[in-house]
């Protein structure tokens, strides 16, 4: 079974930052386009960045500049450096990948559990 799995959340000042890690585990061939999403509460869950297999990357306006995604294909984890983070970051933080080819075909639109960023002082 394949799985998306988030550490490196926490508790951080204003102006602080953090690293996210996502790693995929299970009998996995590639993975294709990997991306974070960020929903806080009471809003919808929006995109942060995202990284196709062969590294081209793509950022929320308001967070580029400050944060940056990317990726070990060998080790079939993603990356999120977050800097200059602000109260507005505050948000759980989804790993998600549109495909994740296995032995067995293709898994479509696969999401971790989340990781809890807050940013206050």
């Amino acid at each position: 079974q394949v799985q998306l799995v988030e550490s490196g959340g926490g508790l951080v000042q204003p102006g602080g930052s953090l690293r996210l890690s996502c790693a995929a585990s299970g009998s996995i061939v590639s993975i294709y386009t990997m991306a974070w999403y960020r929903q806080a509460p009471g809003k919808q869950r929006e995109l942060v960045a995202g990284i196709t297999k062969s590294g081209t990357t793509n950022y929320a306006d308001s967070v580029r500049g400050r944060f940056t995604i990317s990726r070990d294909n060998a080790k079939n984890t993603v990356f999120l450096q977050l800097n200059s983070l602000k109260p507005e970051d505050t948000a759980v933080y989804y790993c998600n990948s549109d495909r994740i080819q296995t032995p067995l075909g293709g898994l479509y639109d696969t999401w971790g559990q989340g990781t809890q960023v807050t940013v206050s002082s």
